[in-house]
């Protein structure tokens, strides 16, 4: 083709980490590259640095999340252990409590992953922007006919001469420092929304 043509695609959705599709048209080289958006977002400084800035943020909402799991399974406990010597008010109250501490867990768990997800996803967004940058640079002066985004194609084999992950990370990372990077891989930070545990029934009061 005599004009170059560049496109790349960048899919973002809510509770999933985003993939990207890259292609570019150079000529009759045939060179073929593959590269993984989202494991060069996450090991670049600066996502490392959004990624524990992250977790630092939703801490607090994870213990919330983590101390009403705890109270929830302590009155639980409660009306199983005790239901033979509690009194019928003793477990009306401690059934109403239960409820509404399951209530108030399933909105801060939805609250706290919507929340997450928003601010997951703006990060991802606003360093892959940068990074699209980065691997048209890199693809152009390389001469590559054609980089794959593997997060979003499925690839079965490639040799390791074609992953240009890592370069695209370094090359990324010298156009963008971070201001402190954080030590650690993509596994060691990246944050997790916190979930709630499955609801405990009420127990019953035994017939007697």
């Amino acid at each position: 083709m005599k004009t170059r043509v560049f496109t790349i695609t960048l899919l973002f959705c809510l509770g999933a980490m985003p993939t990207g599709l890259l292609a570019q048209s150079t000529g009759p080289s045939g060179k073929i590259g593959v590269v993984s958006i989202q494991e060069a977002i996450v090991s670049t400084a600066e996502g490392k640095k959004a990624m524990a800035e992250l977790q630092k943020k939703y801490q607090p909402r994870q213990q919330e999340v983590q101390k009403l799991n705890q109270d929830i399974q302590a009155i639980s406990d409660q009306l199983q252990k005790q239901a033979a010597t509690l009194g019928d008010e003793e477990q009306r109250r401690l059934n109403r409590d239960l409820e509404e501490k399951q209530k108030l867990l399933k909105r801060s768990t939805e609250d706290a992953q919507a929340d997450f997800a928003t601010d997951r996803d703006e990060m991802f967004r606003r360093i892959g922007q940068k990074m699209v940058k980065v691997i048209d640079d890199y693809a152009r002066q390389n001469g590559f006919s054609l980089v794959i985004g593997s997060d979003q194609v499925p690839i079965y084999f490639a040799v390791k001469e074609v992953e240009l992950t890592d370069e695209v990370v370094k090359l990324y990372d010298a156009a963008n420092p971070a201001d402190a990077p954080v030590t650690g891989g993509p596994a060691a930070t990246r944050p997790v929304a916190p979930s709630a545990a499955k609801p405990t029934k009420p127990a019953d009061k035994p017939k007697p």
